[in-house]
């Protein structure tokens, strides 16, 4: 019997028709992001007036879709690129332990900096002053990714934030992993996330090869993606401080769940096997991070510093229970330290910094200072040293015994580097962020 085509059925075919040609528009824009504008697969969702997605799937309303495609077209060739930017900039993936409606705003806003200054007749626009207002203040700040204008909305616009909410709108975060999320499918949402670093890699050597001039939009959005790559640097770089331990946690690789679910069928609430109870994770438990105060290194980069290095570690669950940070400042001398037991604290200590400093640098007392500490037992179970600076101190000559790295905001002089030390550059981009 043929099948006779319902109303629902035409409205979805012809909605994914106008997506494909919105996506072809766009392609012939900007053919270095072929590969990332093919990257969603299409689904239609009565219930939706805006555009959403979860990294793999674009959900949009049929109806809603076609009647706008009549009406403007300009806004949808932009909502699209705007849902593509969002997964180009790891938006659905690193908002970490950040109050999730304001990050959200922050992340609209950081992708229509983008668009709006993308000089393309798929993007193009008028722009209203509320978009004049909050880009000016970007720039005078020099800030470029959603992480940067997060904290810009909380320190000088949280009572605006209804109104930017408004203003930035463009599509539906509802899809958008949270944490309950994460811990369900963590594996598969890091899948999704490496596709979509993928996608921007491929965009970004696109883009070089092509050898024309990139317009101001371009700029930012390659900007945003070289400090993205950066963070995913310094993210796998902070994991060499980890250490394997058990830790009270059920381990479903090695729980048969058949036995669990045939005693409770057959012997009423006896379970056969109980779960194990406890997991190898490999996690940080106890370091150090040394903080350069002298008076040729920024306050505020420093504070980024550490607002980078929390929510790293709350959003790759990268900490144990009862794990320990011990915060030195030092410029010739130690000038505070303070220890800290929890994110929350953590997160509390960067965003209230204040430097204590401004002599000349040298690295040697923070290392005697750490040694005294472990020889008093207050650190017990070290897995190393972690050193921001600009690089311009002196350096200590014996190895200490627990592992050590530098973290550079700038180039610095490799030979005056110990051999022993690890060390990873920030990008020239880390101001920005």
């Amino acid at each position: 019997m043929t099948h006779i085509q319902t109303q629902t059925e035409w409205e979805e075919e012809k909605g994914n028709q106008i997506l494909d040609y919105v996506k072809g528009r766009l392609y012939t824009d900007f053919r270095y992001m072929g590969n990332a504008l093919s990257g969603f697969t299409f689904q239609g969702n009565e219930g939706l007036t805006m555009f959403a997605t979860n990294g793999v799937d674009l959900y949009y309303g049929p109806a809603h879709t076609i009647e706008l495609f009549k009406k403007n077209e300009l806004f949808l060739t932009r909502a699209y690129l705007h849902s593509v930017l969002h997964c180009i900039f790891a938006h659905l993936w690193i908002a970490g332990g950040r109050n999730r409606d304001i990050w959200h705003v922050a992340c609209d806003i950081a992708v229509e900096y983008v668009i709006d200054h993308l000089n393309k007749p798929t993007t193009k626009r008028i722009l209203t002053f509320k978009r004049m207002k909050i880009y000016d203040a970007m720039e005078k700040n020099h800030i470029i990714s959603a992480a940067g204008i997060y904290g810009m909305l909380i320190e000088d616009y949280y009572e605006l934030l209804p109104q930017l909410a408004q203003e930035f709108i463009t599509d539906d975060h509802r899809f958008w992993p949270d944490e309950e999320q994460k811990q369900q499918s963590e594996f598969e949402q890091k899948q999704i996330q490496k596709e979509w670093e993928q996608r921007a890699r491929q965009m970004q050597m696109e883009k070089e090869r092509s050898g024309n001039d990139p317009d101001d939009g371009e700029r930012a959005m390659m900007a945003a993606v070289k400090a993205q790559k950066n963070k995913r640097n310094y993210s796998e770089f902070l994991k060499k401080f980890s250490i394997r331990k058990e830790e009270l946690k059920a381990d479903p690789d090695e729980f048969d769940l058949s036995f669990y679910t045939y005693g409770l069928k057959h012997f009423g609430n006896m379970p056969l096997i109980e779960p194990v109870e406890t997991k190898e994770s490999k996690k940080i438990q106890e370091f150090v991070i040394a903080l350069d105060t002298s008076y040729s290194t920024s306050s505020g980069l420093i504070q980024k510093f550490l607002n980078e290095t929390a929510t790293i570690l709350m959003q790759e669950n990268a900490y144990f229970t009862g794990s320990r940070i011990h915060v030195i400042q030092c410029d010739e001398k130690v000038q505070d330290y303070i220890e800290i037991k929890n994110l929350e604290q953590m997160k509390q200590f960067a965003e209230g910094f204040t430097i204590q400093g401004g002599g000349n640098t040298d690295f040697r007392p923070a290392f005697s200072y750490v040694n005294a500490l472990m020889d008093e037992g207050i650190i017990r179970n070290l897995g190393g040293l972690l050193y921001f600076t600009d690089g311009r101190g002196i350096y200590p000559k014996q190895r200490p015994k627990y592992k050590t790295a530098f973290v550079y905001v700038e180039d610095y002089d490799e030979e005056q580097v110990p051999p022993w030390a690890l060390r990873i550059r920030l990008n020239e981009d880390y101001d920005k962020v």
